[in-house]
């Protein structure tokens, strides 16, 4: 089975808004909710988990029936930081799913998430045990040590950037986690840095330049783009 666990435990301090920002409505919609009908949409996935932030259980129950959200199974209580969350639930589908199943795990704040990523997430998970949806690095990238000056460059084609999802074995992300409480690694950001941190490999799958992540209220605006951007016909794929 696969598994998507969305992951909306935080408060999102850094959008500076009243309500967090995966709840927050864009065009009639919440944010929380585009995320949704993407894997609700998806042929291959079997079912969904999200990790909510403490006191908006009931909203998202309310959102996802009035948006015919079928798919989601279980509501799971957020955590402290991203670690403590991601945690929160995989330990929670590790009492109902096969050690083999796998678990799509994705930002609730990534609303523009395509069918094509999920998929390639998936396949690319299925060949190796794990994926980690990445984008090149197309900037020229700069060392720093204190964030004002640097003095050398890093090999950009070294490089890649990380999205969301990120899908493992149901067996091997709960071990990581593990793991990382024996460790005492405690605010790793991602699972594929856990991974990492805890000498293992991980391979990547494609993403894309429009799956952003919900950040800042500028990010509100390029979302806002997106969705009304059509693609000239003479343009080539």
């Amino acid at each position: 089975m696969n598994i998507a666990l969305l992951i909306a435990g935080g408060s999102g301090n850094r959008m500076h808004q009243d309500i967090p920002k995966q709840f927050l409505t864009v065009n009639e919609k919440p944010v929380i909710i585009y995320t949704l009908e993407a894997f609700e949409k998806h042929p291959e996935i079997d079912a969904i988990a999200v990790v909510c932030i403490t006191g908006w259980d009931q909203v998202l129950r309310a959102y996802a029936k009035q948006f015919n959200i079928n798919k989601l199974l279980f509501i799971i209580p957020g955590g402290a930081k991203g670690q403590d969350s991601i945690r929160n639930g995989v330990f929670e589908l590790e009492k109902h799913y096969s050690p083999d199943d796998f678990v799509i795990i994705h930002d609730a704040i990534r609303p523009m998430i395509s069918a094509e990523i999920i998929s390639d997430n998936i396949r690319v998970a299925q060949q190796h045990g794990n994926a980690v949806t990445v984008i090149p690095c197309a900037e020229a990238m700069l060392e720093t040590n204190g964030g004002l000056k640097s003095i050398a460059s890093y090999p950009r084609n070294n490089l890649k950037r990380t999205q969301t999802p990120q899908t493992f074995h149901l067996k091997d992300i709960c071990a990581l986690h593990r793991q990382a409480l024996e460790a005492g690694i405690e605010n790793s950001v991602a699972s594929c840095t856990l991974a990492v941190e805890l000498g293992h490999e991980v391979f990547f799958s494609t993403g894309s330049e429009k799956n952003i992540k919900l950040t800042t209220i500028e990010d509100i605006d390029i979302f806002k783009a997106l969705l009304a951007a059509k693609r000239s016909s003479w343009l080539k794929d």
